[in-house]
Parts: structure tokens; sequence; C-alpha cells
């Protein structure tokens, strides 16, 4: 399997003027917030948001200026959005490390968080690109959106399969579907392949959410994060809502019971039991397998989209992308 770190060699000269570009706008005279963003940017995960965006841009007419500046804005939201929604969540980790405001306060998450989404404005009015400031606008209302949809349907965890859809949809796929929007029309491309690359980014995004909810049922060691978070966190994804209406009434009763009471963190079950006998009725109703199979579909969708562009290096490092958010072990 490819990782993002080989996919991004082909770009490596541009996503290097990426990175110093990105680290730039994070500089700033305020000592103590300049402690935190530090922080925030040597904990950054694997790029792919800005690999998209240059990749997408390369595919069109080439990687621009306008282009390096519009991953760094689309990069600072997603981070400004995680340090949000580590306080919405109350995670106390992020990456392997401490959340921001686990290692400081909320306050100071809240406020940092708000600082970088200033810096995302600056740099969309320097761009002065109306089309990738409403794709940017859009999709920070798709974020929020999506956060509030899964707060709310959180008073209860069984939701339905569109509910959780268009969850995911908001939440994770629509900042893939706008990173590659946004790096095609940094490059002046036409409405026609700014389309397909939405439609190309969208269809990565459901794949990678979806996988990532396969992922929390895995028994690999050192996946990067807790496994059974979902559940515990009071969220119920798509292989275990998939099995819920497989099983026979009284067993899939007995399960959200049991989920139920893992989410409450009740004293009268054994979290680890609790655990393994919801994996293992996972796996007996093939509720894995859904989520793979609905990936599938969705690889089918991202692939058609690219259909329109011929091939070439760039092309092919994007269906590698596609790939990798499959495939991946973590």
């Amino acid at each position: 399997m490819t990782s993002p770190q080989d996919i991004r060699k082909i770009i490596q000269s541009e996503f290097r003027l990426y990175e110093e570009a990105f680290a730039q706008s994070l500089q700033t005279d305020n000592r103590f917030l300049a402690e935190v963003l530090d922080y925030i940017h040597s904990k950054r995960g694997k790029q792919l948001r800005p690999i998209m965006v240059l990749l997408s841009a390369a595919l069109c007419r080439g990687i621009t200026e306008k282009t390096l500046q519009t991953a760094v804005a689309l990069e600072l939201m997603h981070t400004a959005s995680l340090i949000h929604d580590d306080v919405v969540d109350n995670s106390p980790m992020r990456r392997g490390s401490e959340s921001v405001h686990a290692r400081w306060t909320n306050k100071i998450a809240v406020l940092v968080g708000d600082y970088i989404l200033t810096r995302v404005i600056h740099i969309l009015t320097e761009l002065r690109n109306t089309t990738i400031l409403n794709i940017v606008s859009n999709m920070g209302a798709a974020l929020t959106s999506g956060e509030l949809l899964q707060l709310h349907s959180g008073q209860s965890m069984w939701i339905s399969e569109e509910q959780y859809n268009k969850v995911i949809e908001q939440k994770t796929a629509c900042l893939f579907a706008a990173c590659s929007e946004a790096g095609a029309a940094s490059t002046g491309a036409t409405m026609r392949q700014m389309t397909a690359m939405k439609q190309f980014g969208l269809h990565l995004g459901m794949c990678f959410q979806l996988k990532d909810d396969v992922l929390d049922y895995s028994d690999i060691e050192d996946i990067g994060k807790p496994t059974m978070n979902d559940i515990r966190d009071g969220k119920a994804t798509l292989p275990l809502l998939i099995s819920l209406q497989r099983a026979p009434k009284e067993e899939a009763e007995h399960i959200r019971e049991i989920a139920e009471a893992l989410a409450l963190k009740s004293p009268h079950i054994d979290p680890f039991e609790a655990e393994q006998e919801i994996k293992s009725f996972v796996l007996r109703y093939e509720g894995i397998r859904y989520a793979h199979q609905e990936m599938e579909k969705h690889r089918k969708k991202a692939l058609a989209a690219l259909s329109i562009f011929p091939d070439n290096k760039y092309k092919e490092c994007l269906v590698t992308l596609l790939g990798y958010a499959i495939s991946r072990v973590k």
C-alpha cells in the first residue's frame, strides 16, 4: 500500500512550498499563542487534504501560488474545526497526543481555533477569488451543520442509514470535496473540471470515513487511536446500524442495551466484555462487510468522476490516494 508520503513525492517541491506557507500563516508576536500554535503545528496528521488540493490543481492546469494559499486556507480551516470538535466532544486526545483543550483549557482552545479562522479569512481575502471563497464558506457551513446534526441525533444512538450518510457527508466528505474542487478552481479550471473534482473528493471522503468506522472495530494494535471509541462516545456507525437491522428483534434489543450501558459507563457491565460482544455481533451479521460494499460503491463513483481527465501521473496519484483511503490500517 502506498502512503500519502509516497504519493506527495510527485509534487515534492510544490508541497515544500506549501509547508513553508502553512508555517508562515501561524506566525505571531504573541508568545503564548505562538506556543500553542507550535504545538498544533507539530501534531499535524497525514496531510491528505493539502495533497488533494495540489494534485487536483496539477491535474487541471498546474499548481500556482493561488493553489498553495488555497491549500493553506483549507488546512487551517480543518485544524480549527478539529480544535473546536475536541472541545465539543470533550476529547482528551488528538493524533496520539493531548488535545489543545486538555493540555490548556476549553477557553484557550476555542480562542485559538477562532484565531486560526481569522487567518483563513485573511488568506481568502488576499486571494480575491469569489469561487474559492464560496467553496470554503459553504464547506465551513456544512461542517457546522454536520456537527449539529450529529449532536442532535446523539440524543439517541440509533439513527437511520440515511441520517448516518448525511452526517458523514457534512462532517468529513465535504472537506475532501472542497479541497479537490478548490484546487481545480485555483487554476481557473472549467466548471466541468471543478464539478468532476468535487465529486471525486466527495466520494473519496465517504470512503475515508467509512474506513474509519470499520477501523473502530479493528483488533490491530497501534492504529493510532482507541478502538470502539464511537460506541463509548454514544455514536452508532454503519457497521452496527446495519447489523441491528439484520438481527432478530430480541437479539438486536439486547445489543442496544449493552451499547447504551457502555456509552453511559454503567458500573453494571464489564466494558471489555461488552465491547467484545458488540464486535462479535457486528461480525456475525456482516456489518463490516456491508460497510466495505458501500466503500466500493463510492470508489467506483470517484473513479467515474476522474474519467473526464486524460491519464497522467497526477491522475494516477489521485487514484492511488483513493486506494489508500480504503485499504489503510490506521
